[in-house]
């Protein structure tokens, strides 16, 4: 890891992370491919030089299951000339379409994959499925050529954490995935309905046949974490986000007597989205949160749903949703003036 990453990291405070002249935002010019609001983008990783974009893969709208990647030289060089045109690579997914027909036999639904992790060669996606269904899932592939071949054998369960009523969350999955050692830890897009059910799973494959399931305590967190990205061995940044809108979406509102978390999501004229980053740890079986950079209130109504960290500064992308249409797909690096 960047060392100057790693004291930055460290030693911003509280007061210090609000002050948001000190980052610099700049806007990737995507490819037009890249661009489209379509592939909905729910994940960003980093690997061999190359940032992988994570399309959400929605089978069930005959979308193709597929990633993408550029080269970070090539981004480098845009950052510095805005002329620039960046090159991307695709990467088709294959057995997505069979893992999912696997879900459906045992009577969960396929919604979308939702995020990315690599634990040596091993690349491991996670899934999300309709609000009724009992499980999410955590899949298993590897990269040949320029492809990525899941394994069909490798379909894990992750059972939903219930409400105080005995409910799953509406629209709510394990959003956000990382690794310490050889554990796959799969944090729970929501933490704050149920002080026993704020959990991580973490799952250490050692064979098809024997997986080991832990949970691990997650401090309580208003509204969504919807992508985590490591910045050292147990420490990381997430996005926080909250969408302001009303009907089943309420679930993600906080009590109007927790003031302030509700200011942070609502003034006199009622609900707004909110967009942050915040830093998280992991210790002794649990992880805690701070608040480290609150976008800007322009950025605050788009859907982020990547995040990765890259040398001083870290990437966010939305999947497709903006403030106003028409929809597409934004890149941005922040990182400290």
């Amino acid at each position: 890891m960047n060392k100057f990453l790693l004291l930055f990291f460290c030693s911003f405070s509280l007061k210090s992370w609000c002050q948001k002249q000190d980052f610099s935002i700049k806007k990737i010019k995507l490819p037009a491919e890249i661009e489209y609001y379509n592939h909905q983008f729910s994940g960003l990783y980093i690997k061999d030089g190359k940032l992988i974009f994570m399309s959400e893969s929605r089978l069930q709208d005959k979308a193709e299951a597929k990633l993408y990647s550029i080269n970070l030289e090539d981004i480098d060089k845009q950052i510095n000339d805005t002329n620039y045109v960046l090159h991307y690579r695709k990467i088709p997914i294959l057995n997505l379409d069979f893992l999912s027909d696997k879900m459906a036999l045992k009577g969960d639904d396929y919604e979308g994959l939702e995020a990315i992790t690599i634990l040596d060669k091993q690349v491991y996606l996670s899934v999300e499925t309709a609000t009724p269904s009992n499980n999410c899932y955590l899949l298993r592939g590897s990269f040949v050529d320029t492809t990525l071949v899941l394994d069909k054998l490798f379909l894990l369960p992750m059972p939903k954490p219930f409400d105080a009523n005995g409910k799953h969350i509406y629209n709510a999955g394990y959003e956000a995935i990382t690794t310490i050692d050889e554990t796959i830890f799969n944090l729970f897009e929501y933490n704050m309905f149920n002080k026993k059910n704020n959990f991580a799973i973490g799952i250490t494959p050692q064979s098809y046949t024997n997986v080991l399931y832990t949970k691990n305590k997650v401090q309580e967190l208003p509204f969504r974490i919807t992508d985590i990205t490591k910045t050292g061995k147990k420490s990381f940044l997430a996005i926080n986000y909250f969408y302001k809108g009303d009907g089943d979406d309420a679930v993600y509102r906080v009590d109007q007597k927790d003031k302030k978390n509700d200011a942070l999501i609502r003034d006199d004229k009622g609900y707004k989205s909110y967009s942050r980053i915040i830093s998280m740890t992991y210790k002794k079986g649990k992880f805690t949160w701070s608040p480290f950079y609150e976008l800007p209130e322009t950025y605050w109504a788009y859907n982020w749903e990547g995040i990765a960290a890259y040398k001083n500064g870290f990437f966010i992308m939305n999947d497709k949703y903006t403030p106003t249409r028409p929809y597409f797909s934004t890149l941005l690096f922040i990182s400290p003036k």
